[in-house]
C-alpha cells in the first residue's frame, strides 16, 4: 500500500518535469530567433551579420527617418486601430447573440463566422483581390479595414462567446425584471462585465490586423501599404540591418500588447471581486 502510494507520488512528479520540460522546450524554441535578430539590429555592418563585430543605432536612426518606412508604419497603426474598433463592436455583439440567442442555424452562422481562421489566407486574399479589383478598393484604407476585420472578428468572437457564457444569465433577468430594456441592460449590466474579454478581444484584433503580410501583399498599392508589406520588399530587395530593428520593434509591440492585455484582465478581475 505504502509502495503503491510512493510510486504514483513520484509518478505524479515525473509527469509534472515531463511537462514543464516540454513547455520550456517549446518557448525556447519559439523565442531562439530574437536572440539572432535583435542582436542583428544593433549591428554596426552595412549588411546582416550575426554576431555583430561593432553595434550602433544606425538601423532604427534610418528607420525612423526614412519616409517609406515611417509612412507604412502610420497607415499599419491607422489600419489597426480601425480594426480594432470594427471587430471589437461587431464581435462582442454577435458573441452575445450566438450566447443569448435561441434560433435555427446559429451553428452554421457560427461555423460561417469563424470559417477564416479555418481557410487558408492565401485563398481568402485571392477572394478579396478579386472582390476589390471589381470595387476599386485596393491600396484604400477602408480596403484594409474590411479586409482585416474578417480576419480578426473571429477571434473577437471566441473570446467574447467564451467571456459571456461566465457571465450569470440571472443579472441580466434581473435587471430585465426592473424595467431596463435589452439596449440599456447590455450597456449598463452586459458589456461592463464583459469588458475584459472586450479589452482582451480587441488586443487581438490589433495584433492581427498589425502583424498581417498575405493579404496586404494583395491589396496594397505603391501609395498604401502597410509595415509588414514594407518589411517584406526589404527583405527583398536591400538586406541590410534595418529590417531587423523593425523586426525587433515589432515583437516589442507584441510583447507590450500582450502584456497590456494580462494587466487589463487582472485590474478588472481585482475591480470586480
Amino acid at each position: 500500500m505504502l509502495k503503491d502510494l510512493f510510486v504514483e507520488k513520484h509518478w505524479e512528479s515525473f509527469k509534472k518535469v515531463i511537462f514543464y520540460t516540454f513547455c520550456g522546450l517549446v518557448c525556447v524554441f519559439l523565442i531562439m530567433p530574437n536572440f539572432i535578430v535583435v542582436p542583428i539590429s544593433f549591428s554596426g555592418a552595412r549588411f546582416l551579420e550575426f554576431p555583430p563585430k561593432t553595434y550602433s543605432w544606425q538601423w532604427y536612426q534610418n528607420y525612423f527617418e526614412t519616409e517609406e518606412w515611417v509612412s507604412a508604419t502610420i497607415t499599419s497603426f491607422e489600419v489597426a486601430i480601425l480594426v480594432t474598433i470594427c471587430a471589437t463592436i461587431l464581435g462582442s455583439l454577435t458573441a452575445y447573440g450566438l450566447v443569448r440567442g435561441r434560433f435555427p442555424g446559429k451553428n452554421i452562422i457560427n461555423s460561417f463566422i469563424i470559417s477564416p481562421m479555418v481557410t487558408p489566407v492565401l485563398v481568402t486574399a485571392v477572394a478579396i483581390y478579386k472582390i476589390y479589383s471589381d470595387l476599386g478598393l485596393t491600396g484604400t484604407l477602408i480596403g484594409f479595414t474590411l479586409a482585416h476585420t474578417i480576419m480578426a472578428l473571429p477571434f473577437v468572437v471566441i473570446v467574447m462567446t467564451a467571456n459571456l457564457r461566465g457571465i450569470n444569465v440571472e443579472v441580466e433577468q434581473a435587471a430585465r425584471s426592473l424595467g431596463a430594456n435589452r439596449i440599456t441592460t447590455l450597456r449598463r449590466v452586459i458589456f461592463p462585465l464583459a469588458l475584459p474579454g472586450m479589452i482582451a478581444g480587441g488586443l487581438f484584433a490589433f495584433l492581427i490586423s498589425f502583424d498581417e503580410l498575405i493579404i496586404a501583399l494583395f491589396i496594397s498599392s505603391p501609395t498604401l501599404s502597410t509595415l509588414p508589406k514594407k518589411l517584406w520588399d526589404g527583405i527583398r530587395t536591400e538586406i541590410n540591418p534595418t529590417i531587423a530593428a523593425v523586426s525587433t520593434l515589432l515583437v516589442l509591440l507584441s510583447v507590450l500588447v500582450l502584456l497590456g492585455a494580462g494587466m487589463a484582465r487582472k485590474y478588472f478581475e481585482k475591480k470586480t471581486q
